[in-house]
């Protein structure tokens, strides 16, 4: 894990006034409502926050001025993500769109792509959901079997989606479909921008086991898209796919998600915490800083142009066992009921409910560890 090391976390700018700015501004404008919201909060919509977070120069902070964004450092970027998770914010609505799709545009897509998508994401008024995961390729994502095909109208697509998180209010997918007849594998892959509101799509909620809707089916029935929804170049999507998932994997949302039980147990300790109380929280807090180095020696190498796919899977599997662990963990040391109404028991039954799902998102445990493996050489 030398790698680590080899890049420092060095934003440009004034750090301290930046996250200062922040915090005024969500003193002003985060949403109150119920504590479990904080938990997890990277799932939270919340449509107008995102308007508003977008118009104050919170989204799309790396994309270009001439497209909406705010030319600023991808590291300026994490302060400012980071900030938004600590405290909860629902940044939900907006969030694969900004974390992702925009960057991958940018990145691949054509100048008229650039135009017609980047305006609106930077102002966070338009939402992206990933089409990756399919029921026959879950994280194996070299076993998609959705087609297109490319015809004189247009692209043909048809096949299924699953686990599409945000689906029934996202207003585009980029979707990773097999554009070559016959191919296998990584090979003969290409990604497609579809606009949602295409006839021919459908979109079935999933309900998770607490009664949330995040996740979804797509299906496309003969879905007909324009040529020029081809993102990058024909039979490139597993390269593209490969550049997207370091920045779903590496952020600071892998070790964050539970973050709000953290504080939740620092408030509930008092000042002068003693016992097992004191060492589960030192031991939490020095975990967290640990994976907070990890995570933004990562970003700096993606900032850098790099593709840090081992470093950015290290991150993702800590983080999650982390995120995961830390409810079970308050949960033998704090003595409180199924039905308290304080906030250390909701969030605790809220995460304890949630949680497990954490490894699932972005690719199973297993299929990162193998990634991992075979990065090292061990197999």
């Amino acid at each position: 894990m030398q790698g680590f090391a080899l890049y420092p976390f060095d934003p440009p700018g004034d750090i301290a006034a930046l996250r200062a700015d922040l915090r005024r501004w969500l003193a002003d404008n985060q949403p109150r409502g119920d504590v479990v919201a904080r938990a997890n909060c990277w799932a939270s919509f919340d449509p107008d926050f995102s308007r508003a977070l977008g118009a104050a120069g919170y989204i799309g902070m790396t994309l270009p001025a001439r497209y909406g964004g705010g030319d600023r450092h991808p590291l300026e970027r994490y302060v400012v993500i980071e900030e938004l998770l600590a405290a909860g914010a629902p940044v939900g609505a907006h969030w694969i769109a900004d974390r992702q799709t925009g960057p991958l545009i940018l990145r691949y897509g054509s100048e008229d792509q650039r135009q017609r998508y980047l305006p609106g994401i930077a102002a966070g008024e338009l939402y992206a959901c990933i089409g990756l995961s399919e029921p026959g390729a879950g994280s194996d994502l070299a076993a998609v079997r959705t087609t297109a095909r490319e015809t004189a109208e247009g692209w043909r697509i048809n096949g299924q989606k699953i686990w599409t998180t945000g689906a029934h209010f996202s207003h585009i997918m980029l979707a990773l479909v097999r554009s070559e007849e016959d191919s296998e594998r990584n090979a003969g892959l290409s990604q497609l921008l579809i606009d949602l509101d295409t006839p021919g799509i459908t979109v079935h909620p999933i309900i998770d086991m607490a009664g949330h809707h995040d996740f979804n089916e797509v299906f496309f029935d003969d879905v007909l898209v324009p040529n020029g929804a081809l993102v990058g170049e024909r039979g490139q999507g597993w390269k593209q796919v490969t550049a997207e998932l370091g920045l779903e994997r590496s952020g600071p949302e892998r070790y964050l998600s539970s973050h709000a039980l953290l504080v939740a147990l620092v408030d509930a300790a008092g000042p002068d915490p003693d016992g097992e109380m004191a060492t589960l929280i030192g031991e939490l807090a020095a975990e967290m800083w640990t994976l907070r180095q990890l995570s933004m020696s990562t970003a700096a190498k993606l900032a850098a142009g790099d593709d840090p796919m081992v470093e950015a899977s290290v991150v993702k599997e800590l983080g999650n066992a982390f995120e995961q662990d830390m409810p079970r963990r308050v949960q033998a040391i704090v003595d409180c009921g199924w039905d308290d109404p304080d906030d250390l028991a909701k969030l605790l039954r809220a995460l304890l409910v949630a949680s497990p799902s954490f490894s699932l998102r972005g690719g199973t445990r297993e299929v990162i560890r193998g990634i991992i493996a075979r990065g090292l050489g061990l197999r």
